[in-house]
Order: C-alpha cells, then sequence, then structure tokens
C-alpha cells in the first residue's frame, strides 16, 4: 500500500493512526501542501478533489478518510475499530462525525487559505474562527463523553475506536490554533491514554518524515 499523504494534515493524521492500529505497513509518500503539490496534474491523477490522503493498493485508489477508515474496517477486521452491537457502533461513529463532518471540514487548508487570500482576514481572525468551530465541537463531544458511565480510558471503552482516531488529530490542531483545553478535562484524558499507544506515536505528524 501507498498512502499519499501530508504530515501536518488531520485526515491524513486519522489515516496514519488507523493504518498503525490495523498493523498495517505502508508505504510513505508525502505531498507537500505547502509547495502546491497537491493540485498538479500527478497528484490529480490519483484524486481529482486534490485532496489528502489517497491510499493505493493494488489498482485501487482510494480517497476521503471515512471511506477508507471503514474499507479497512471490512478488509481487516481485526483489531476492530468499531463495537459489536449496531446501538454501540451508531454511538461511536457519532463521537468521530463531529470531529468529521462538524469541526474539521470547515477547518481545513483550504477554508483557511480562502479566509487569509480571498476574505483578507488576519492570523488572530483565522485563529479565532478556527477556536470558534473547534470549541464547539469539544463542547458536544465532552458532555457525551461525560454521560457515558461505561467509557473507559478511550472514547469508548477500553481500547481505541474510530473515534479516538478522529479526536486525537483534532486535538493536535486544536493546540495548533492556541484552543484553551482546560475545559475538556475528558478530551485530554483520553489524548494522554492514545498517545501512551505506539501506533498514535508513530502516527503523529512531528513523526512523519516531512515534518520540517
Amino acid at each position: 500500500m501507498k498512502l499519499h499523504n501530508f504530515f501536518r494534515s488531520g485526515t491524513s493524521h486519522r489515516l496514519r493512526i488507523a493504518l498503525n492500529l490495523k498493523g498495517i505497513e505502508y508505504e510513505y509518500v508525502a505531498v507537500d501542501l505547502r509547495t502546491e503539490e497537491h493540485l498538479g496534474a500527478a497528484f490529480r491523477a490519483l484524486n481529482p478533489q486534490a485532496l489528502v490522503p489517497a491510499l493505493v493498493t493494488g489498482e485501487l485508489t482510494l480517497t476521503q478518510s471515512p471511506a477508507i477508515i471503514e474499507w479497512l474496517e471490512e478488509r481487516y477486521p481485526n483489531p476492530p475499530l468499531l463495537p459489536a452491537g449496531a446501538d454501540d457502533r451508531a454511538r461511536v461513529r457519532a463521537l468521530a462525525a463531529i470531529v468529521g463532518c462538524d469541526i474539521h471540514p470547515i477547518n481545513n487548508r483550504r477554508i483557511l487559505e480562502y479566509l487569509k487570500k480571498t476574505l483578507h482576514c488576519d492570523e488572530a481572525a483565522v485563529e479565532a474562527w478556527c477556536g470558534t468551530w473547534i470549541q464547539a465541537g469539544f463542547d458536544a463531544l465532552e458532555e457525551l463523553l461525560a454521560a457515558d458511565e461505561r467509557r473507559g480510558a478511550f472514547c469508548f471503552g477500553d481500547a481505541p475506536t474510530i473515534a479516538d482516531v478522529y479526536l486525537v488529530p483534532q486535538v493536535e490542531s486544536a493546540r495548533r490554533f492556541k484552543v484553551d483545553l482546560e475545559p475538556y478535562p475528558r478530551i485530554v484524558a483520553i489524548d494522554r491514554a492514545c498517545a501512551e499507544l505506539d501506533a498514535f506515536r508513530r502516527a503523529a505528524p512531528a513523526a512523519q518524515p516531512d515534518a520540517r
């Protein structure tokens, strides 16, 4: 497998975590968003949307991290990243979707580039924009985590699920945009528990070959 990704991309980060948790080896292919390599013809041939990540496995090229993670879960079911029961799966998917649908899409690079280059927002305004939506999502996540009496060290139970796969990169982004995490002790505790696992440590942006 070849993973075309960027070290600081949240979607790339979450996919690296999922691959590591599944114990799947892959070739790391850096796509430099800073030089707009993703907009070039070579990468567009892989993904016409010009977005990372893209996972090439044999003759198949997969895009969109939610679809790729679900594909991994179906093709490589052990260890599972979703609980056994339908009700619990729905709960875990909902936690992941708060990040994947409601926080990350409006804070990703192309949105921030539009804010800066088209709307002429300064760095303070961009950070305020990001902080607003991260805090809104984290407020809900923290409340949901607090209400779950069965929650263990992770978002659901005592083993990582896709909820943790999505959450950890978003916490990384929150720190980058100077979001105060003090109101979110459960989120911080989960991030700390994940950081103890090799799969998460190896997936961290700072650990990637293109991080410089």
